[in-house]
């Protein structure tokens, strides 16, 4: 067992002092444990150098075909050694700084009278993170091309409406028509994943479509930055609805063309397809999709 322990943490891992860290091992102990299996099989599994550690044709075979499985045992023992109700340890969650804080933040106390066992581990980014590579337990965002192995569940739908401040209508005019827009300024979004201007159309409930197209007068890669840039006077910005919502409210920001918005993707939570998922990231999945239900998160995203 511990051989093959050492050898898929150390393919998955790419060299033994890191398999080691994960195993409570010596380097040198995973090294001959890798060995010991390289003779019972009669094969080489990694070439070695003093800089790397690569999987030999055979090794990459061996790991395609027992890793999966192999992690499978390994969760449904832990699994029956901490009993399938127990939630319990630190749970690795990534999520928008902007949202998280918002909406995900407020949840935490709740969350832990419940499952005081769980320990919350939270990390803020407006990137995609690799949810197996980087070892989350949950993902909480959009737009992401599902890899193998991880599954999504969907929490609202995403609603991308017009807004400016009360400051930049009063100078520039407000708005009656998408076509107005080619004569106002625009605060203009990158997406942090292809590094281009994203470029949205404009639609209503009756099914009519316009585009957005006023003069950017910047760009950036990060929606509350944009909301924030708007209610500075900035430029007309087209931002998510749970972005746009608390500056609505407080008047910092007028919304404009409220006929018409843009659609983005669904809010998902992404977490691994495991057969049995360890109990405290079911019940976060739960109580999370209960909260969006309970609050009415799902009609605020919405706009």
């Amino acid at each position: 067992m511990e051989h093959l322990d050492s050898f898929i943490y150390s393919a998955e891992d790419g060299g033994f002092s890191a398999a080691a860290r994960r195993l409570g091992l010596t380097p040198a102990g995973v090294s001959k444990n890798v060995a010991r299996l390289e003779a019972n099989l009669g094969v080489r599994l990694f070439r070695r150098s003093t800089r790397k550690l690569s999987l030999t044709e055979e090794g990459e075979q061996l790991l395609r075909e027992v890793a999966e499985p192999w992690h499978r045992i390994q969760d449904a023992m832990a699994v029956v050694r901490q009993g399938a109700n127990r939630a319990a340890g630190p749970l690795k969650v990534a999520m928008a700084p902007a949202v998280g804080r918002m909406h995900f933040v407020p949840m935490l106390a709740e969350f832990r009278r419940r499952y005081p066992e769980v320990l919350p581990d939270l990390h803020f980014d407006n990137r995609q993170v690799d949810l197996i590579a980087e070892g989350f337990d949950v993902a909480i965002g959009g737009g992401v091309e599902l890899p193998q192995g991880v599954v999504a569940r969907e929490l609202a739908r995403v609603r991308i409406v017009l807004a400016a401040s009360p400051d930049y209508l009063a100078r520039r005019g407000t708005p009656m028509h998408p076509d107005d827009l080619a004569a106002h300024d625009g605060i203009a979004r990158r997406s942090i994943r292809t590094g281009r201007l994203q470029v949205l159309t404009l639609r209503d409930d009756a099914g009519r479509v316009a585009p957005y197209d006023p003069r950017p007068v910047a760009v950036l890669d990060d929606p509350e930055a944009m909301a924030h840039a708007a209610a500075a006077g900035l430029g007309i910005a087209l931002l998510p609805a749970p972005h746009a919502g608390p500056l609505l409210a407080d008047g910092r920001l007028v919304r404009i063309l409220p006929d018409w918005y843009a659609e983005t993707g669904p809010l998902f939570l992404y977490y691994s397809n495991r057969r049995l998922l360890p109990a405290k990231t079911r019940v976060f999945v739960d109580f999370v999709v209960e909260r969006f239900r309970a609050l009415g998160l799902a009609a605020h995203f919405a706009g």
